[in-house]
């Protein structure tokens, strides 16, 4: 089976040896993604705003994989503040309410910058 990295041109690509995601087959797997926390639409307070953020952009990284957001099976959300379940929530909802993927949310302690709230993973199975 042919593999196909998906690139989104961040210098932390080439430092950790990663990318966005891998696509083998019709497997699509996505990295953690966080929020870009541009401090007007989403800021570091919001986890709503993130969420949203995070899931429009990595829907444009499963298109460019040859899938879409309805490819998704599971979501592993985690967020360093597990009271803000509620926004998250609702942000993942908006998105998936009809797909309904597995998911699973986990509090952790910390993520690599604290601006960040939440960081999510996905796993898509193309058509």
């Amino acid at each position: 089976m042919s593999r196909q990295n998906i690139l989104t041109g961040s210098p932390w690509e080439d430092k950790m040896g990663y990318c966005r995601a891998v696509r083998i087959g019709n497997i699509i797997e996505v990295s953690g993604t966080v929020a870009i926390v541009d401090g007007e639409k989403v800021k570091a307070d919001d986890a709503f705003a993130q969420t949203e953020n995070i899931i429009e952009r990595i829907a444009k990284v499963l298109e460019e994989a040859g899938a879409s957001l309805s490819d998704v099976v599971r979501t592993r959300i985690f967020t360093t503040d597990i009271t803000q379940f509620d926004a998250i929530a609702k942000a993942h909802g908006a998105f998936f309410g009809d797909i309904k993927p597995t998911t699973g949310i986990y509090e952790i302690s910390k993520l690599v910058s604290p601006d960040y709230l939440v960081e999510i993973e996905f796993t898509a199975i193309a058509q």
